[in-house]
């Protein structure tokens, strides 16, 4: 994959080659200049390899397992489902992850000439200057996009236990009977889900809950729903250590200051990602991190050094796949100088690939308030949307928040098994400034999840239990 022809002075070297990476070099050369995408290890970063696509491939191959559990919802059905071959479901996700990589990555490179490809571990030199593999790399402006990798807790015994991370988990030869996943963030969820529904018993070990960040009435619709399966969640823990032994891993912990012993024959650990910074030698280009190694940026992706910039899971923040190909695009146009508006993540929709799905974009209540808001919140229990009601599947909720005064909506967080295609429709009423009266006013199609925020919008001043079909 190395290009041997990356001589000379470029006007742009973009570390990483990943989706940010790929993002920034595809920007720069359209826009004209001269780069060097510099890569290290396997093309095409987190997302396509061990990341959403993965992820994303097994949620979908083991949900047929709880459609059939869940079919006598209905009156005279009756269906079964159970994987029986582990193992081919990962080949076929690796297959797939392969093709993607190559016709994503690999094989997009050939279309931009100015685009060089270079293979190599990079390191900063005194005042900005970029050596990879003992090459120095000539280039007027910087762009960072490492990326970002697992983070490991600090806990007694762990280095003595064979760990999992969402990555090594994917490829087990053989499903554990039993799986104990630390963290419950939304790669623990994700991950919970996909071994509970494939056949393992799973336990959620978490100090604050399913998705603690996210509205409080979510992480209880959620954690309702994964009980309801079978998935154990306990929170509320302080872990103390760690060991294995007779092929079991064995936490010790505290649940409200009592002593609980929690053992599962594998243990996945889910406890957040961090930046990929510690060996770029920051510091000695002046490039100026924070406490957790995430690279500082101002508005336009600019870092402390004027002509380095960085986007994506390095910065430490929004790690979307989606939001570091958009910053990496505003990093390459600043620093090209075509000129970029200032990275806004007020609207960003986020979702969790749950089963019912969990999707948000704006504040939350909390948020708000810490921002001395006065709001107002709705909060629309499933079992008044028509689409849940006939498709007999109420789990989940939807909560908007609103400016008291203006009633201008702040925030849309949504917990429904098709929860995700909905979120865009409150990005956009976010986007533009509408009111939750606005909202409530517009044409919905009836029976469709999304119809549920025009309900939970009426439901600010009226209780929708009382109105017709499409009333409103």
């Amino acid at each position: 994959m190395a290009d041997t022809s990356h001589s000379g002075k470029y006007d742009l070297a973009v570390i990483g080659a990943g989706s940010a990476g790929f993002s920034a070099a595809i920007t720069a050369a359209d826009l004209g200049a001269k780069v060097a995408l510099i890569g290290h290890g396997t093309i095409g970063g987190t997302c396509v390899n061990v990341g959403c696509v993965p992820s994303k491939a097994m949620i979908r191959a083991v949900e047929i397992t709880h459609a059939a559990r869940a079919a006598t919802r209905f009156d005279g059905v009756e269906a079964s489902a159970k994987v029986i071959n582990w193992a081919a479901i990962v080949a076929q996700k690796q297959a797939l992850v392969d093709e993607l990589r190559g016709a994503k990555y690999e094989d997009v490179l050939p279309n931009y000439p100015l685009v060089d490809y270079v293979e190599g571990k990079a390191v900063f030199q005194a005042g900005g200057g970029l050596l990879v593999d003992g090459q120095i790399i000539e280039a007027g402006k910087i762009i960072i996009a490492t990326g970002s990798h697992v983070r490991v807790p600090k806990l007694d015994g762990l280095a003595g236990v064979r760990w999992l991370d969402s990555t090594s988990a994917l490829q087990l030869a053989a499903l554990p009977a039993t799986m104990m996943i630390m963290g419950g963030g939304y790669i623990g969820v994700e991950m919970a889900q996909i071994f509970a529904r494939a056949g393992s018993k799973v336990t959620i070990v978490t100090r604050h809950g399913l998705l603690p960040e996210a509205e409080p009435e979510v992480s209880a619709a959620l954690t309702e729903a994964f009980e309801a399966e079978g998935i154990e969640v306990l929170k509320g823990l302080s872990y103390e250590s760690v060991s294995e032994a007779a092929g079991q891993v064995t936490l010790q912990a505290r649940q409200n200051g009592q002593p609980i012993d929690i053992t599962a024959e594998r243990l996945l650990l889910a406890t957040g990602r961090a930046p990929n910074s510690a060996s770029l030698d920051l510091g000695v280009a002046g490039v100026k991190t924070d406490a957790h190694g995430g690279v500082l940026v101002d508005g336009k992706m600019m870092t402390s050094h004027k002509d380095i910039y960085a986007a994506g899971d390095v910065t430490g923040r929004d790690q979307f796949v989606y939001m570091a190909a958009h910053g990496a695009r505003l990093a390459a146009q600043n620093a090209v100088g075509a000129g970029a508006p200032d990275y806004d993540n007020s609207t960003m929709p986020a979702v969790v690939f749950s089963d019912p799905q969990v999707a948000s974009v704006g504040l939350t209540e909390a948020a708000a308030k810490d921002q001395g808001i006065e709001t107002v919140v709705s909060v629309l229990d499933l079992a008044n949307v028509p689409r849940a009601l006939a498709a007999r599947d109420t789990r989940g909720l939807i909560k908007l928040v609103a400016e008291k005064s203006s009633k201008k909506l702040l925030g849309a967080h949504i917990v429904a098994p098709e929860g995700a295609d909905s979120i865009q429709t409150a990005a956009m009423a976010l986007k533009m400034d509408m009111s939750y009266e606005a909202l409530g006013a517009m044409i919905f199609p009836y029976l469709t999840t999304v119809e549920g925020l025009k309900l939970a919008a009426q439901t600010f001043e009226k209780d929708v239990a009382k109105l017709s079909c499409c009333a409103g």
